[in-house]
């Protein structure tokens, strides 16, 4: 029998995860069907009780509905947990569960890359659900301090407040955007500059060796800043794959190999 799968959000229709997991599953051999899904802003939770009352057997959350499903879920993945919100949900005896893959996926990517996340210092840019959501897998991939750095200073610190006693043994601090300075192994920018249109201005001071972008598919003036750096930099289209292969691998149980779709 078909497994049915689904993305929700609004908007959705940009979403390529129904071409990742049907290229994934002829890839395994699994039999599914995966769709799109436009939830009403104000209709989230009864558009995901409809989905799994018809036999669907797993979901993907994006944006704006991720925090709403966490908040629906029945048991909770430590990682989800800790991002507070919630992009993978699946039903197991009765109960709903959530799991967050995003970080996973960025590690993922990065380490697909060669770029060694071993005693790393990170910059991150941004403090949203975004950086919320990948601070506890780059601890676990071996990062040793993360600095994130924001535009309003006190949602960063709110943000390392949050999370410092889940990872003890990684220097988490916070920054204000305008005061950016130090040398980091790799930048994250986890803003929506890329998103909006917006320059994002990273000043001399600030020596980094490598570059990542989480948005995909539009301009990037943090890319273009890397590049005028002659610093090995990637859009976030590998941090995509990977936590689509993540929650392909938690609903089936066999794992694509990441490589195979980059």
């Amino acid at each position: 029998m078909t497994k049915q799968f689904a993305v929700i959000g609004n908007p959705i229709e940009q979403s390529r995860s129904p071409e990742l997991h049907h290229a994934f599953a002829a890839k395994t051999g699994v039999d599914l069907n995966y769709k799109k899904i436009l939830a009403p802003l104000d209709g989230f939770e009864s558009a995901v009780k409809a989905f799994f009352d018809q036999n669907g057997v797993g979901m993907n959350v994006t944006v704006p509905f991720k925090e709403q499903a966490f908040a629906l879920c029945d048991q909770l993945t430590e990682r989800a947990k800790i991002a507070k919100a919630v992009n993978t949900l699946w039903m197991q005896d009765g109960q709903l569960y959530g799991d967050n893959t995003d970080g996973q996926g960025l590690v993922a990517a990065i380490q697909a890359l060669n770029w060694n996340l071993a005693n790393s210092r990170i910059l991150i840019l941004g403090a949203g659900g975004a950086t919320r959501g990948v601070i506890y897998p780059l601890v676990q991939a071996g990062a040793k301090q993360i600095m994130i750095a924001n535009r309003t200073l006190a949602r960063a610190e709110q943000l390392v407040e949050d999370l410092k006693t889940a990872v003890p043994d990684t220097e988490l601090h916070a920054i204000s955007l305008d005061q950016l300075t130090g040398e980091f192994d790799l930048v994250i920018n986890a803003t929506s500059a890329s998103l909006t249109g917006e320059a994002l201005q990273l000043p001399q001071t600030l020596i980094f060796h490598h570059a990542y972008e989480m948005a995909y598919g539009k301009p990037s003036s943090f890319l273009d800043q890397a590049l005028m750096r002659q610093v090995p930099s990637k859009d976030g289209f590998g941090m995509l794959v990977g936590q689509a292969i993540e929650a392909f691998s938690i609903w089936n149980g066999v794992k694509p190999e990441l490589k195979d779709f980059l």
